[in-house]
């Protein structure tokens, strides 16, 4: 009778859950991340192509600032001699915040932006990403 007694006790001590409630747990982790996970790809998508608009608006930002700064005409007479978006980039640099020396590094990765090729009349930027051109 004793015995019967020590071994009760024990199982009392020692509880732990079962390889079926574990597995059942893992399972619903696993469906409720595989729900999740479109609507965590889609979120990045989305802020992507925000910071892409924010950083394109900075760059409208920037030629305006350069011209009120510098006047129109002789801000046209440099500007004519800029061929590549490099070139007006690294006009519009000083007066960006956040400025690296290379256009690739300014935009998200798969998001590319025209700059104009001429300031008369004043044009913004243009922005095309992954899905195609995105209009702001």
């Amino acid at each position: 009778m004793k015995g019967n007694k020590n071994f009760k006790m024990w199982n009392l001590q020692f509880r732990a859950f079962s390889l079926v409630e574990v597995l059942a747990a893992v399972a619903i982790i696993g469906i409720i991340t595989f729900l999740a996970m479109p609507n965590i790809v889609a979120v990045k998508q989305d802020s992507e192509t925000n910071l892409a608009i924010s950083r394109a608006e900075a760059l409208n930002i920037a030629l305006v600032t350069l011209l009120q700064s510098n006047g129109r005409e002789n801000v046209a007479e440099y500007w004519e001699r800029s061929t590549t978006n490099q070139d007006r980039y690294a006009l519009l640099a000083s007066y960006l915040a956040f400025a690296p020396a290379n256009l690739d590094q300014y935009m998200p990765l798969g998001y590319r932006i025209d700059i104009p090729n001429i300031i008369e009349p004043l044009g913004k930027v243009s922005l095309s990403g992954p899905r195609g051109e995105i209009i702001y």
